[in-house]
């Protein structure tokens, strides 16, 4: 009990002094409606990447592994829930 109070307190001392002694009395606003927009388009460029990575996903791990499939393979046709 004594040590959460203790590392409350502390925190709240730490808080209240860099507050105090970083801060810059600025005359400045900033509208939600900007907030909003620059949120927006943080996500619009994330979703982008996602989907590009996405789609081009087979083609930069191949770049990658290096591997090179053989035209025997790719024409080959593999049954494996049927019985013969």
């Amino acid at each position: 009990m004594r040590k959460s109070v203790g590392r409350a307190f502390s925190f709240v001392y730490f808080f209240s002094c860099f507050y105090t002694l970083f801060t810059l009395p600025v005359h400045a606003y900033i509208d939600p409606s900007a907030v909003t927009y620059i949120i927006q388009a943080v996500a619009g460029v994330l979703i982008a990447l996602g989907a590009a990575l996405t789609i081009f996903r087979h083609k930069i791990f191949k770049f990658f592994r290096g591997k090179k499939k053989d035209k025997e393979e790719e024409s080959k046709i593999e049954f494996k829930d049927v019985q013969e």
